[in-house]
């Protein structure tokens, strides 16, 4: 379907840099889904302790096409006190990125580390607006360093690959 009609303004760029340069375009960004629950209101709007928050995060790609690419950040974040949900929030926030004339090995590197890094601004505020609208304080999510956590994902496959051991920890941020 997208592949046939071409993409919006995609193809112009193309054509004025040239058909063999290396080109990549970000074609829209969007919630794929989204939840927020509450389940212990309003009596949460009376607890006098902190909550912790934890917050865990993925990340996914596929190839739609042979230029188009999907890539999905999936957040979740849970607020607990004194044993209670105060709230939780799952966020499915995708983009959908046109590559063309990229490398084979930089394709999964840029889908991985430099796609997420894009869309993460967005997805973030999203965050922070369904938690505000559910009558919270907005909590802005602290910023990833989406590259780092690819070399240290690839350092463990390879060290998995050869027999080694490595750790990573994921999730708390």
């Amino acid at each position: 379907m997208a592949e046939e009609q071409g993409f919006a303004g995609f193809d112009q760029q193309v054509s004025s840099v040239g058909d063999d340069s290396p080109q990549v375009g970000l074609i829209s960004q969007y919630v794929k889904d989204l939840s927020f629950e509450n389940p212990n209101a309003p009596a949460v709007y009376q607890w006098q302790s902190q909550p912790q928050i934890e917050v865990q995060f993925n990340i996914g790609a596929q190839r739609l096409g042979d230029e188009l690419h999907e890539v999905e950040l999936r957040i979740e974040v849970a607020a607990r006190a004194d044993n209670n949900i105060a709230f939780a929030v799952e966020l499915l926030y995708a983009g959908l990125f046109a590559l063309r004339n990229i490398p084979e090995e930089q394709i999964q590197p840029f889908l991985l580390a430099e796609a997420p890094r894009l869309l993460f601004p967005f997805a973030r505020r999203v965050v922070a607006d369904a938690i505000r609208d559910g009558g919270f304080p907005p909590l802005v999510l602290d910023p990833i360093d989406f590259g780092s956590l690819y070399m240290q994902r690839a350092a463990q496959a390879q060290a998995e690959a050869s027999g080694g051991q490595a750790s990573l920890e994921t999730g708390d941020a």
